[in-house]
């Protein structure tokens, strides 16, 4: 099972596990540790322990949590190239993920007192696709990581129980037109995620009002399933 339906890793990587139910199992619970992880990065800024910052080893540990017991590559870059399954995006050669993960992390916070954060976390779920820089689990990674730069430079966790990595999981086509379109605009040499900061703007107004609607229902609070990968 690859990280996304469609829009997969194609790499020649032996899995972990081949028990295609026990790697089911493993990736969700490694989504909900990876989503739960990412949500204790963004209380450490709420609550003042840290300030709001973007580093590869954040990355790298994000990724680690989402293929443990997965990957042999769980937290490390792909070692080699990669193509990504019904995309006519092809990602950049093995050797130059890491200086431009170290690009991505300048851009977001050169620009984080300047461009909205809706912006911010648009830039890292596409970029971080665009580089593909791990065998697996791109896609939860970049999910969380944008998530993460949401709240983060806003400086709380957002509430709602529909939060936008669970609607883009559960509706995944079009997020992967969005990505595609930013792909189309970067190869004509232009950063245009207008496509992926509209969709990114419905999830939020989805998410922001699923708190409403909690606050109004007596049952709110009640355990859920959480949908991540």
């Amino acid at each position: 099972m690859g990280d996304e339906q469609q829009r997969h890793s194609i790499a020649a990587e032996p899995s972990l596990v081949t028990d295609a139910d026990e790697v089911a199992r493993r990736e969700s619970e490694n989504a909900v540790a990876q989503f739960d992880r990412m949500l204790d990065m963004v209380d450490e800024i709420a609550r003042g322990s840290r300030p709001f910052r973007l580093r590869t080893s954040m990355i790298l540990e994000l990724h680690r949590i989402a293929l443990d017991g997965l990957s042999a590559y769980a937290g490390n870059f792909r070692p080699s190239d990669i193509e990504i399954g019904e995309s006519k995006h092809t990602p950049p050669k093995a050797h130059l993920v890491p200086g431009l993960i170290d690009e991505m992390c300048d851009y977001v916070m050169d620009q984080a007192d300047k461009s909205e954060p809706l912006h911010l976390c648009a830039y890292v779920m596409w970029r971080l696709n665009w580089i593909h820089p791990f065998t697996d689990g791109n896609g939860r990674t970049s999910r969380a990581l944008a998530y993460y730069v949401l709240c983060g430079r806003l400086g709380y966790l957002l509430p709602g129980s529909e939060t936008v990595p669970e609607q883009i999981a559960a509706d995944r086509t079009p997020y992967y037109e969005a990505l595609e379109d930013a792909d189309r605009h970067w190869a004509e040499k232009r950063l245009d995620l207008s496509a992926l900061e509209q969709l990114l703007d419905r999830c939020l107004a989805t998410q922001l009002l699923s708190a409403y609607n909690d606050a109004k229902n007596p049952a709110a609070g009640s355990p859920r399933d959480r949908k991540l990968h």
